[in-house]
């Protein structure tokens, strides 16, 4: 399960995030590309772009559900 307290600090503000156990399988940028951008120097995950839309938020849940490390969280906020 991700942890917000070792979230990216690159993640834009608001209730989904990537943490630091990002493998940077890519998928999450597959997923939803919107919202998930690559590091490109340190090779991690994170949120470019909270969700604003009904789709991307469905793109986002589905990212989150498919990391294969729970590297992606939403903390409700």
């Amino acid at each position: 399960m991700a942890e917000k307290s070792q979230s990216w600090k690159e993640n834009k503000p608001g209730k989904m995030f990537v943490d630091q156990s990002c493998i940077a399988c890519d998928a999450c940028v597959l997923t939803a590309p919107k919202n998930f951008s690559m590091h490109e120097e340190d090779g991690h995950a994170f949120v470019s772009r909270q969700p604003e839309t009904p789709e991307e938020e469905a793109l986002c849940k589905e990212a989150m559900e498919g990391c294969p490390v729970e590297a992606i969280g939403n903390d409700g906020e």
